[in-house]
This record gives C-alpha cells, sequence and structure tokens, in this order.
C-alpha cells in the first residue's frame, strides 16, 4: 500500500512539474514580449531554460538532501532520453529540417560540454581522488555555461542584424495596448510565480518518493533517476518538441533538446554540484560514455548534406535509447 501511495505521489510530483514548467515557459515568455525582447533571444534563453527547470529544481534539491545519485541519473538520464527519446520520436514523426545556424553553433557547444563533463568526472583516474563533480567542478560548469549563453546573445544580437530584432520588437510591442500590456505583465508574472512554485513543489514530491520506490523494490537510486525521474523531467522538451515538429517548426524542435541538453550539463549540474559534491555511482561512466556516444552520433545525422533527420535516424535513435534502458535494468537485475 506504501509503494502504490509512493507511485501515486511520484506521478502527481512529475505532473506538477510539467505544468509549472510550462507555466514558466509561457510566463516569461510573455513577460519577455511585454517588455520588448526578441523572440529569437526568448527561444534561445527562456524556452531552453524553462523546460529545463525540471531538471533543475529536482536536482538541487536532491543535491541538497544528499541524494546525489539521483541527479547524476537525472541529469544524464535526461540528456540521454532528450536526444534518443525526444528526437527519436520527433523524427519519426516527421522528417526534421535542419537549417539554422543556431543549430550548428549549439551542437559543437553541446559536445564541448559533454566532453568537459567526462574529463571533470575522471578524477579517479587523474587525479587517484574520489570520482565526482564538487565545488570546483560546479563553479567551471558556470563559468562555461556564461560563457555559452553570453556567446548566444551575443551572437544574435550583433550578427543576426539588430535591425531585425528592432523590428520583431516593434512589431509585438505594437499589438499590445496599453493597458492590454498591463494586464499581460500583471498575468505573466503570476504564471511565473505560479510555475516556480509548482516546480519546487513538485521538485520535492518527486525526489521524496523516487528515493521511498528506489528503496522499497531494493533498486539503486541512480537507476531510477536515469529512467522514470529522467523522463518524466524531459516531458516539457517532448511537448514542446512535437508541438514544434507538428507545426513545421523543426529548428525549433533540434534546438531545444540541444539548448536543453547545454543547460542540463553546465547549469543544472553546475548549480547542483556547487550545493553538495555529486558522486559519479557505480555504472555511471557507461552512463556518461552513452551519451557522448548519442551525442556524437547526432553530428552526421544533423549535419548530414541535406541537413535532415529523417525517420530511419530518428527510428535508430529511438531503439538506441530503448536498447540503453533495457540493458541498465538487465545489469541491475543480474547485480542483485
Amino acid at each position: 500500500m506504501d509503494t502504490l501511495v509512493s507511485f501515486l505521489l511520484l506521478a502527481l510530483g512529475l505532473v506538477m512539474l510539467v505544468i509549472g514548467g510550462d507555466l514558466l515557459v509561457r510566463g516569461a515568455s510573455t513577460l519577455a514580449r511585454v517588455l520588448g525582447v526578441s523572440e529569437l533571444v526568448i527561444g534561445l534563453t527562456v524556452v531552453a531554460f524553462g523546460t529545463s527547470a525540471p531538471e533543475l529544481a529536482v536536482n538541487v534539491l536532491a543535491a541538497y538532501q544528499g541524494q546525489g545519485e539521483i541527479s547524476f541519473g537525472n541529469i544524464v538520464g535526461s540528456n540521454i532520453a532528450n536526444i534518443g527519446l525526444i528526437l527519436g520520436i520527433a523524427a519519426m514523426i516527421r522528417p526534421l529540417d535542419i537549417r539554422s545556424q543556431v543549430i550548428r553553433r549549439e551542437l559543437p557547444m553541446m559536445l564541448l560540454a559533454t566532453v568537459a563533463i567526462g574529463i571533470m568526472a575522471a578524477d579517479a583516474m587523474l587525479r587517484s581522488e574520489v570520482a565526482q563533480f564538487d565545488l570546483s567542478d560546479g563553479l567551471i560548469m558556470l563559468l562555461l555555461f556564461g560563457v555559452f549563453l553570453y556567446y548566444t546573445v551575443a551572437e544574435v544580437l550583433y550578427k543576426s542584424g539588430p535591425d531585425v530584432i528592432k523590428t520583431e520588437s516593434t512589431e509585438m510591442i505594437s499589438h499590445v495596448a496599453p493597458d492590454g500590456s498591463r494586464k499581460s505583465l500583471a498575468l505573466s508574472l503570476v504564471m511565473t510565480v505560479a510555475g516556480l512554485g509548482l516546480l519546487i513543489g513538485g521538485g520535492h514530491v518527486t525526489v521524496d518518493r523516487a528515493a521511498a520506490i528506489a528503496t522499497s523494490f531494493g533498486v539503486p537510486q541512480v537507476v531510477i533517476g536515469l529512467t522514470l525521474v529522467a523522463v518524466g523531467t524531459s516531458l516539457p522538451e517532448l511537448v514542446t518538441s512535437v508541438v514544434a515538429v507538428y507545426r513545421g517548426q523543426s529548428d525549433i524542435a533540434v534546438g531545444n533538446v540541444i539548448g536543453s541538453n547545454i543547460f542540463n550539463l553546465l547549469l543544472v549540474m553546475g548549480v547542483s554540484s556547487t550545493v553538495r559534491p555529486i558522486p559519479v555511482p557505480t555504472g555511471g561512466w557507461f552512463d556518461l560514455l552513452w551519451m557522448g556516444g548519442l551525442s556524437l552520433a547526432l553530428m552526421p545525422m544533423v549535419l548530414s548534406a541535406n541537413h535532415r533527420l529523417i525517420r530511419r535516424e530518428g527510428f535508430i535513435l529511438f531503439a538506441a535509447y530503448i536498447g540503453y534502458v533495457s540493458w541498465r535494468v538487465v545489469l541491475v537485475l543480474n547485480a542483485k
């Protein structure tokens, strides 16, 4: 009975995370538009951050409570799910046309962040120390994230043409009357605050119940984080990408996934590591290698001659994700 209640509460926590992430994205986007910020900048920053907000909420709370394996599993598992599950499903629904300059810029940054995380996790080999992401690693991640954010915004503001951005901002403001602007501002603030509240509450419930379920079944917390929690907190990315595909906005679908992965590795892992060191659990290197392999495999797919992620490639990504999850579960069952 206690296990059933834990599963129900876990489901409630995941629902709160999804709704909270959606409210945060919509509220922050509306706020940015009312204030006259370019929608292009919103997509590169607010949307990527908003869809990564569930991971941030879960991992900061997990790190604070000393449940570092859930933090590690959720971050790495979310990135694997973003590429294998989300991009795989999106490409199987409709081939993704990829022509954006943003994708060609963000993909190398994602690979760089993945390599940096791998090097930081190699403490046992490089320095004969316990393999973990500590305060110094977290500060380096946050520094790299700051560089990425500055580079992204600067690229948009100065190389994409300030006149275009000014025109976009003017058009967005012109559609809102003064009274409507004040109402939109108030509504966006309420949505943003409500979204943050749901994320914090949902993060607490999710971490607490995930740990309880892992304990009751004798399953390592890292596996729960890599699978159930990771997929649950990746639902905002899944919804965003699927909607974008149906609307024919494939750049948003791919950019959202790649941007979210960068946020997860540099911002979420960085903040979590500064709260409390996050250990690399047993089998963690396998997870990191799988994440790196999927990220590397995405490069030739995305940058192919026709710049399309076709259904066959989507199926390969999806099958790779299912194979990864299945093998991880088998390894745990054999170890018991």
